[in-house]
């Protein structure tokens, strides 16, 4: 993880007993996107089909894991650093992260994977 990386995940990971419109102002600021838009996009790309997801209706999957608290992760896909760059490109294009996972590319734009990140990094 690069510098910036890290210093921007402590800063997110130390603003996690704050309010939670500090909480979403920090996901904005990592990711360029927007959280409010995000449960629609969730819906529409079908991740709630395999993954729980709180704060999105009918997000109870069981196939992937849960994305509860995943803000406060070290890793994604087990072994990927959780930064907001590392995010985006998970969820926008999965297979270039980590071949041959079970995480399928549903098509997802850059700012649409932008507005996913920050909604997730608003999970703690």
């Amino acid at each position: 993880m690069n510098r910036g990386g890290f210093w921007l995940l402590a800063l997110v990971l130390l603003l996690g007993g704050c309010g939670r419109g500090d909480v979403e102002r920090t996901a904005i600021a990592m990711t360029g996107g927007d959280p409010e838009r995000a449960p629609h996009l969730i819906r529409k790309h079908g991740c709630q089909v395999c993954h729980t997801i709180p704060g999105v209706q009918g997000a109870r999957g069981k196939i992937g894991p849960s994305l509860a608290a995943i803000a406060s992760r070290s890793y994604l896909a087990g072994n990927v650093p959780n930064t907001a760059e590392n995010m985006i490109k998970w969820i926008a294009d999965p297979q270039a992260i980590a071949p041959g996972t079970a995480m399928p590319d549903v098509g997802v734009s850059d700012q649409e994977a932008r507005d996913i990140a920050a909604y997730l990094y608003t999970l703690r």
